[in-house]
């Protein structure tokens, strides 16, 4: 018997409503007739932190849309770990290529991906025309993603290491060829997955050329090496920054920092430290380097117990480097605090805007070299009566006011706070924090401390001339 009108029209609407919704939830749409030509990932494991490339050459077909998006896609345990993702794209003739840098952003179409990868959309500077073709480079830092095993190792004992990745590229996308390269810092490689094809040359190791892949294709290796370079991490890093404009800028820099590499056991002898280095603690370290502006001045390095002596500061016109030692060397799983503090020139760092506030040019991230800071904190205390404040950092931030008080404050001084978690060397870029303020207000702590010089010269003056002799009185 045939279905009733009604009954037609119902299944008809369900139908529709069913490949609405499909549609909709896609995670690649509208750009999902983009193809990935040529894929070609390096994977940078030289160092304690994790550093990807990218190049791809992504194609739009003759029978697909504008794409104004392309993206890229990362497992939870790498969305996990990820610091910074930067992209750029090719444009122009190969004698006057440039790469424009392009803004990366998570999407909410993550929930949909398989096996719950995340996804971010690189905004094209120019949309991808039907059958145009462009190269995009991708750039990506890892951390705590490098996994010490043993988790324990003696002094004697070098540091070996875990990474774990994907011999081909998750991507949302058809990848029709594509190759990785993973390149270790020393040539003592104790085991790694192989995925034919599979080719090692000393400390590097390529997987591929792979063809013709489904989006998000995942294929697992894991790689054990050797890794001795310092896993330095700081914990926590407070950063003060007075900005007063009688002509100086004081920064105080407040580290939490230990070693994050394999833990140290059994006892530690100083004597072979000493007399063997090359072979004894050889992932540990003893010395660190600070980038610090140019020009810096009143520069000292102290901790809990006092002024620390073991340091040498190196400064010209373009830069300063101060190279200091902690009070003893760390191993894995060992900690330190200590205070570095310096002061810089005002007129290098605060400017006035066209519309007429105040900015200080100040640099965001963490001036050691090499290091991951899990918590960064950075506080701007402006001069007081400073209104209006606001921070303009080129990525995410958490961003709140409060009040700090000084000698001779009133009102107390408006301070801008960023805060910033899993930090690396490539957040070392220029921020600005824009203010109003009033020249009057600089005359407040002068005129303080004139008046209460005054009143105490008045009270001197009163007090002399004055009679507190107790007299005899006469007799009538």
């Amino acid at each position: 018997m045939a279905p009733s009108l009604p009954t037609s029209i119902l299944l008809l609407l369900a139908v529709a409503f069913t490949v609405a919704a499909a549609t909709s939830t896609s995670p690649t749409a509208p750009e999902d007739s983009i193809r990935v030509v040529s894929a070609e990932k390096r994977i940078d494991l030289t160092g304690p932190i994790v550093k990807v490339y990218l190049t791809l050459k992504v194609h739009n077909p003759a029978t697909g849309s504008d794409a104004l998006h392309v993206l890229i896609a990362f497992t939870p345990l790498e969305a996990q770990h990820l610091s910074i993702v930067k992209a750029t794209r090719a444009e122009g003739k190969r004698n006057k290529k440039v790469y424009v840098p392009l803004p990366v952003e998570p999407v909410n179409l993550a929930a949909n991906a398989p096996d719950g990868a995340r996804l971010y959309s690189v905004s094209l500077s120019a949309p991808l025309r039907p059958s145009e073709t462009t190269t995009m480079e991708v750039f990506y830092v890892l951390t705590h993603s490098l996994e010490p095993f043993p988790a324990e190792i003696t002094q004697s004992e070098s540091q070996l290491v875990y990474y774990r990745d994907s011999a081909v590229l998750l991507s949302p996308y058809h990848v029709l060829e594509q190759v990785t390269y993973v390149k270790m810092p020393s040539n003592r490689v104790e085991s790694f997955t192989r995925v034919d094809p599979t080719a090692r040359s000393g400390p590097e190791v390529k997987y591929g050329m792979y063809k013709d892949q489904l989006p998000y294709t995942y294929s697992p290796i894991l790689l054990h090496h050797e890794n001795n370079h310092p896993f330095a991490v700081v914990e926590e890093l407070v950063r003060k920054v007075e900005i007063s404009h009688w002509g100086n800028v004081q920064v105080t820099e407040q580290y939490k920092l230990k070693h994050g590499g394999a833990r140290h056991k059994g006892v530690f002898s100083r004597l072979e430290y000493q007399s063997r280095q090359s072979i004894s603690g050889a992932s540990s370290f003893k010395n660190l380097l600070a980038r610090l502006p140019p020009r810096v001045h009143s520069v000292y390095y102290r901790d809990e117990i006092g002024n620390i002596s073991s340091s040498n500061l190196r400064t010209d016109s373009h830069k300063s480097e101060l190279e200091f030692e902690p009070r003893y060397p760390l191993f894995g799983g060992w900690h330190c605090t200590f205070t570095i503090g310096y002061g810089m020139p005002l007129q290098d760092f605060l400017f006035e805007s066209e519309d007429g506030r105040r900015f200080a040019n100040l640099t965001f991230g963490c001036p050691l070299l090499n290091t991951v800071v899990d918590d960064l904190t950075i506080k701007i205390v402006l001069p007081e009566g400073s209104k209006s404040p606001q921070a303009v950092v080129p990525f995410l931030t958490e961003q709140h006011l409060e009040t700090s008080y000084s000698y001779l404050d009133v009102v107390g001084r408006t301070t801008v706070v960023l805060k910033k978690k899993n930090v690396v060397g490539e957040h070392n870029v220029p921020f600005q924090v824009y203010y109003e303020f009033n020249p009057v207000f600089m005359l407040a702590e002068p005129l303080m401390l004139i008046s209460a010089a005054l009143l105490f010269f008045v009270a001197c003056i009163a007090y002399l001339h004055m009679d507190l002799s107790i007299g005899k009185s006469q007799a009538s």
